[in-house]
């Protein structure tokens, strides 16, 4: 897993970087949960994400946001995080300027600035998001969602309600022309702290799925 260090709009970001095994590899990004409650790249979920995607030959990148390990500037409360990760994707294409299609991962905080940056970026196919606040941040900025993917979360989430997580994938699956997938892992807290394999399952039965040649999502 090499480190890497790459420009951000507030100076230098830190990160690691697997890449791509072959030309025109896709490319995946992986965003970590909110810098004040301890969240970094190297969070369990964000590293078991990063291995997945690493596994089926992604060009795969996770990072620290501003003010986390070695990146610079200070917490922007989702703002300047934002730019942080545009930044973060813009580097990796700059590598892998002819990927076939990008896929965002994100885990709370970390999913809700996902789900902002797929409306930035057309390129981006599909994301997977474990555990998105939507209890704790206005998502109504995915008006219309511009890709499909998957929601996980929780069914004993202490952080995130199931109920408000529930409100966010009906309004989502209100849309045309995208496919939302919806999976609560029995029994899970908001780090899945005991049900790991699940959640992963869960992502990996999902990743199956869309990446199958056959798939009927585009």
């Amino acid at each position: 897993m090499p480190e890497v260090i790459f420009p951000g709009p507030e100076g230098r970001l830190e990160g690691r970087f697997n890449p791509g095994p072959r030309p025109r590899a896709p490319v995946a990004m992986i965003l970590h949960p909110h810098p004040q409650g301890g969240g970094t790249m190297n969070n369990a979920i964000v590293l078991a994400l990063y291995k997945t995607f690493v596994r089926r030959g992604f060009a795969t990148l996770r990072f620290n946001f501003r003010g986390v390990g070695k990146s610079q500037g200070i917490f922007d409360n989702g703002i300047g995080e934002l730019s942080d990760a545009a930044s973060a994707l813009d580097w990796v294409q700059s590598i892998h300027p002819e990927a076939e299609t990008t896929w965002i991962a994100g885990f709370s905080f970390g999913a809700w600035i996902g789900m902002q940056l797929l409306m930035r970026r057309p390129e981006a196919r599909g994301f997977i998001s474990i555990a998105p606040p939507a209890n704790m941040y206005d998502f109504s900025f995915l008006a219309p969602c511009p890709a499909s993917g998957i929601i996980i979360q929780g069914e004993a989430d202490e952080v995130v309600t199931p109920i408000a997580t529930q409100k966010l994938v009906d309004k989502l699956r209100t849309q045309r022309h995208i496919t939302i997938e919806h999976k609560t892992v029995p029994g899970a807290n908001h780090f899945f702290a005991n049900e790991m394999d699940q959640l992963m399952k869960a992502v990996d039965d999902y990743l199956d799925f869309r990446l199958d040649p056959g798939c009927p999502i585009r």
